[in-house]
């Protein structure tokens, strides 16, 4: 796991790309490799964590045998032992034990076509020294972060919009705010950067060295097939592939861990790992004082099942003021989350972890939200005439001012009717536009070609993992985690558990007694009924409690007293106020 960037074609290209790497250094504390080729005038850096293959032979950038081909990686690939083999089979010699090796040799004998046979999580770039070209890709789920940047003739790529940052080529985004005050997030493809902008997940760009041509390829497409329209057929394939996945996820030459937050999914992650690593099953949790918030019970009926080696700390209002300044230097991207990201990989950096496993992703691939249930009532509320949609701005209500994102003719709507921060009417208060520039704005993202198919719960699942989970929950566990040197691996995210999932008719997904339904039958013999038969209520932090209690953290905010006053009133919710600072902050 590293940081990468690469120019192509830039103006003092030596000197930006050591800059560059410089900027993302807390992703790369173990070693960095630069690579340049002045003929072809491309330039590679990289700040490398190391996990897999730890001695100088997995150092990058890589360089083949034969010098034509030079990789520059971040990610793991979990099933490179089986393209290991299947390449030692066809005569390929190996020099080193890295994933990165493989992919190099991979990429010699298939080209293009071995991005599809990969099952992992990556952003990487190859120098094609033959074809005289450059190949950027990304993950088939967008796990890992890649952007880049057409800037007049040159190419700029890197893993954290705070590489680019470092050269101060790129004016800011004026639409950002917007965007923000919304999703509390930055939806793909929009950055605070004008015109820098993430590598879509699944795609490739194939630059021409020569001829300057660009171009960007799909390589992978979920597909929605239902192929699976039996339930216990469904609950038997859910049990053996996310097993099949907690294995090659457990692969590290490295000291690895898990998160046990005490929720379903990370203590069916946990369950599920003990026979893989009996005697060096190592976990950690956060705790806090407030018993309302509190998951201590949860995770030690876990710890007590698995004898894990386990690890506990406890977080404070204190922790957050102290660290405040900090955690906005790693928040490489505005988010109203990621805070609890920053302090777990704080603490797992600190128990001498180097990977750990999280539980991202099941929720939006198991119906594991409300808004699986409210699907229908989406579907019925679409059906009334944009006009008196509007109209639900005057409601006192902000949760049901909501309502008026359906007017939107765009996918979007449907979305931040689930999840959206600010209703449009309060965004254009806030940043000084009319409802229309909101309205028009935010209706700038592209429509995916999938979502058009789908319907009811499959159409929330699709935003889940598309807008909440891709723009936010990822994003914001690559950079907190990367901030301490920590890699997160996310087993729900495997391609073939993906690909499982979407297989599965929806009628037997969805919309059952419980959340996740086929996930916890298929581990209900392994998993303590405490955890699985309550209300879900997701692991937070008592950021309420912690603002109204401890005035010198809401100082640090610089919010005029008006709006405090609003929160302390009960009229604001924390992530509102929280929003409004980043704002303020990041301005």
């Amino acid at each position: 796991m590293c940081r990468i960037a690469g120019i192509i074609n830039g103006p003092s290209a030596s000197e930006h790309i050591h800059s560059m790497c410089n900027a993302m250094r807390r992703g790369g504390p173990d070693d960095e490799g630069f690579y340049k080729d002045p003929s072809l005038s491309v330039v590679f850096g990289h700040r490398r964590l190391s996990i897999i293959d730890l001695s100088s032979a997995g150092h990058q950038p890589m360089i083949s045998d034969n010098n034509d081909f030079v990789i520059c990686y971040n990610g793991e690939l979990f099933n490179f032992l089986e393209i290991k083999n299947e390449l030692i089979c066809l005569g390929v010699t190996f020099h080193t034990h890295s994933d990165t090796e493989v992919i190099l040799q991979a990429y010699q004998l298939w080209g293009k076509e071995s991005f599809k046979r990969f099952n992992g999580m990556y952003a990487l770039a190859i120098l094609d020294k033959k074809k005289a070209q450059v190949i950027l890709a990304r993950d088939h789920a967008g796990i890992k972060p890649l952007y880049y940047s057409l800037h007049g003739d040159s190419i700029y790529f890197a893993s954290e919009l705070r590489a680019f940052k470092q050269l101060g080529f790129w004016k800011i985004n004026e639409n950002w705010k917007t965007y923000f005050l919304a999703f509390g997030h930055i939806p793909e493809p929009i950055t605070i950067l004008d015109g820098v902008q993430p590598l879509e997940k699944g795609h490739l760009i194939e630059y021409d060295l020569l001829s300057k041509a660009f171009q960007v390829e799909k390589f992978y497409s979920p597909s929605y097939e239902v192929k699976i329209k039996d339930e216990r057929t469904a609950i038997v394939a859910i049990k053996e592939t996310l097993e099949a996945a907690v294995k090659r996820h457990l692969i590290s030459d490295a000291p690895i861990g898990l998160f046990l937050s005490g929720g379903i999914d990370s203590s069916i992650l946990t369950i599920s790992a003990k026979p893989f690593v009996p005697n060096s099953l190592h976990t950690l949790s956060i705790f806090f004082d407030s018993e309302k918030y509190s998951e201590k019970v949860y995770q030690d009926l876990v710890i007590e099942k698995t004898k894990a080696q386990h690890q506990s700390f406890n977080v404070s209002a204190q922790n957050l003021e102290d660290l405040f300044p900090e955690i906005l230097e790693a928040m490489d991207s505005p988010s109203i989350d990621g805070i609890n990201s920053y302090f777990i990989s704080k603490y797992a950096n600190q128990s001498g972890l180097k990977a750990v496993l999280s539980g991202l992703g099941a929720d939006e691939l198991l119906g594991g939200y409300q808004s699986f249930n409210r699907s229908s009532f989406v579907s019925k509320l679409k059906k009334i005439p944009s006009f008196f949609l509007k109209t639900a701005k005057w409601l006192p209500d902000e949760r049901y001012k909501r309502i008026s994102y359906l007017s939107l003719k765009h996918p979007v709507g449907e979305y931040l009717f689930y999840r959206g921060l600010f209703p449009i009417s309060s965004i254009a208060i806030i940043l000084n536009k009319s409802e229309k520039e909101v309205e028009e704005i935010l209706q700038l993202l592209p429509i995916p070609q999938e979502f058009k198919n789908l319907k009811g719960p499959q159409r929330a699942g699709f935003l889940e993992f598309n807008y909440y989970m891709q723009n936010q929950l990822l994003k914001d566990t690559d950079y907190m985690s990367m901030w301490h040197g920590l890699e997160v691996r996310v087993p729900f995210l495997d391609k073939d558990f993906i690909d499982l999932c979407n297989s599965i008719e929806p009628s037997i997904k969805f919309n059952r007694p419980i959340g996740k339904y086929l996930l916890v039958e298929a581990f209900k013999d392994k998993l303590p009924e405490q955890i699985w038969n309550r209300k879900k209520s997701g692991f937070t932090f008592p950021f309420d409690e912690w603002f109204r209690n401890k005035k010198g953290l809401l100082s640090k905010f610089g919010l005029p007293q008006s709006t405090l006053q609003q929160f302390m009133d009960g009229k604001t919710h924390w992530s509102k106020l929280w929003c409004i600072a980043l704002i303020n902050q990041k301005s």
